[in-house]
């Protein structure tokens, strides 16, 4: 576990962004910048923190604890599904294959939880009952479990935009041809598998996967898994041995997400709208040393720390390999 000392002093060089002029045009999403070079994307990974589609400011070391789980995880689902991960030459980089983002997010949920407006409980606390067409029963309660994994798909604005993820149905993918019904099927089945076997390897390891998104692109016609993969960014865990007493209390599950973090803007009357409050010193901390935590307890690796500024290291590493 990071000491937080070494957060605190770390805040002000944490790697916000990273120019790469060599590599030629820059494009940056929320957390991550990337470069297209040879039909190669590199991506950095940095440290910003968004939530809400919002960006709230920068965790020490949340880019290499995402960049290196994501590898970890794209290793270990590689059959089930292909992906776009070639290498990985540096903490927070990831060499890849440049595919054809399909611009639906797979969302699969096992839980009927969260606090964003594209979350099934939001919906549902609003009285909603039929959502994402899929119909749910009266009664039920935050954090319950559903009977079965159920798919939740949004759009996937391109990188830099200003349009926000928006809830779709099965039969609008497929009736509007955002995506065509073979490759939509597709979708479902590899989606639905990786949740299995992604929900298996976390109960292993005494975590709940709660839910979680998966992205898809094409390379040479071939489907892709692409972006990340089961991260504190992409997916909600839970403690396993304490869930079924705190939801006895009435208490939120612990987690190892950013949902805590979530929760945090969410008690302070902010969910996306208008300018964020300030991070607090003490919630840059926590959702760091959860980060490293998480990370630790699904891969059973010790993350190892490193000195900042990276720039210079992550630049020397990138001109070792050949693109």
């Amino acid at each position: 576990m990071i000491d937080e000392k070494t957060i605190l002093n770390t805040i002000p060089r944490a790697l916000e962004s990273i120019d790469l002029p060599n590599l030629g045009k820059k494009y940056s999403g929320k957390v991550r910048d990337f470069y297209i070079k040879n039909n190669t994307r590199i991506t950095v990974t940095t440290d910003r923190q968004s939530a809400f589609d919002v960006i709230l400011g920068n965790i020490p070391f949340k880019g290499a604890v995402l960049n290196q789980l994501a590898a970890f995880w794209f290793e270990k689902t590689k059959n089930i599904v292909d992906n776009h991960m070639l290498s990985v030459p540096d903490p927070n980089v990831l060499i890849s294959r440049n595919c054809k983002p399909i611009p639906v997010e797979m969302v699969v949920r096992g839980y009927l939880s969260g606090v964003t407006k594209t979350s099934v409980w939001y919906s549902y606390q609003n009285g909603e009952r039929n959502i994402y067409g899929i119909r749910f029963p009266d009664g039920m309660k935050k954090n319950q479990r559903l009977k079965q994994p159920i798919i939740t798909p949004t759009t996937h604005p391109a990188a830099g935009s200003d349009v926000h993820d928006e809830r779709l149905t099965r039969e609008e993918i497929i009736n509007q041809k955002i995506v065509n019904k073979k490759l939509y099927e597709q979708m479902e089945k590899v989606s639905l598998d990786l949740f299995e076997f992604g929900s298996r390897w976390c109960a292993e390891h005494g975590i709940i996967l709660v839910d979680t998104k998966y992205e898809f692109g094409l390379f040479d016609g071939k489907l892709m898994l692409i972006d990340e993969i089961y991260t504190p960014d992409s997916s909600r865990f839970w403690i396993a041995d304490t869930y079924k007493e705190r939801i006895i209390k009435g208490q939120e599950p612990e987690n190892f997400d950013k949902e805590f973090l979530r929760l945090w803007y969410a008690d302070k009357g902010y969910q996306g709208d208008g300018p964020p409050p300030e991070m607090s010193e003490d919630l840059i901390i926590q959702t760091a040393q959860r980060y490293v935590e998480v990370y630790e307890k699904i891969t059973g690796n010790t993350f190892e720390e490193f000195d900042y500024p990276i720039e210079k290291r992550i630049i020397e590493n990138i001109n070792k390999i050949t693109i």
